[in-house]
């Protein structure tokens, strides 16, 4: 069964290529333009999927508030939340480790390939971990 990643992006030519390129890998792959923070916590309980990917700056809801919901309800324990954003200050950084994020990649680190190709491996490796 493929695993399920909800991807919530503002920028709609990075959130569609990639939607492309998990898709392409067999992810089943849901996405969020950044709509409101409570219309996201319902697509994650609709879809449960297996991982989020964050970006930090949306139009309507911060990030960081998305991601502290996800780390604090009891329904979604265990959800990995991997940051990917252009914020690369320290600040940002430790603001999102103590809300939990599994991981905080910046966009500027990656093309799309290198990204997918990453990701896979972060989740390859946490599989072997926690098997």
């Amino acid at each position: 069964m493929a695993k399920k990643i909800l991807l919530i992006e503002d920028d709609v030519n990075l959130l569609y290529g990639l939607q492309a390129k998990f898709s392409v890998e067999g992810f089943s792959v849901a996405t969020d333009a950044g709509s409101e923070k409570e219309e996201i916590l319902e697509k994650i309980r609709a879809l449960k999927p297996d991982y989020v990917i964050l970006d930090i700056i949306l139009p309507r809801v911060d990030g960081f508030e998305v991601l502290k919901e996800i780390k604090t309800d009891p329904q979604f324990t265990g959800l990995p939340v991997y940051i990917f954003t252009n914020l690369s200050d320290d600040d940002s950084r430790e603001r999102a480790a103590k809300l939990g994020a599994d991981l905080y990649l910046l966009k500027i680190d990656f093309n799309l390939d290198e990204f997918v190709e990453k990701f896979k491996k972060i989740i390859s490796n946490a599989e072997k971990i926690n098997v």
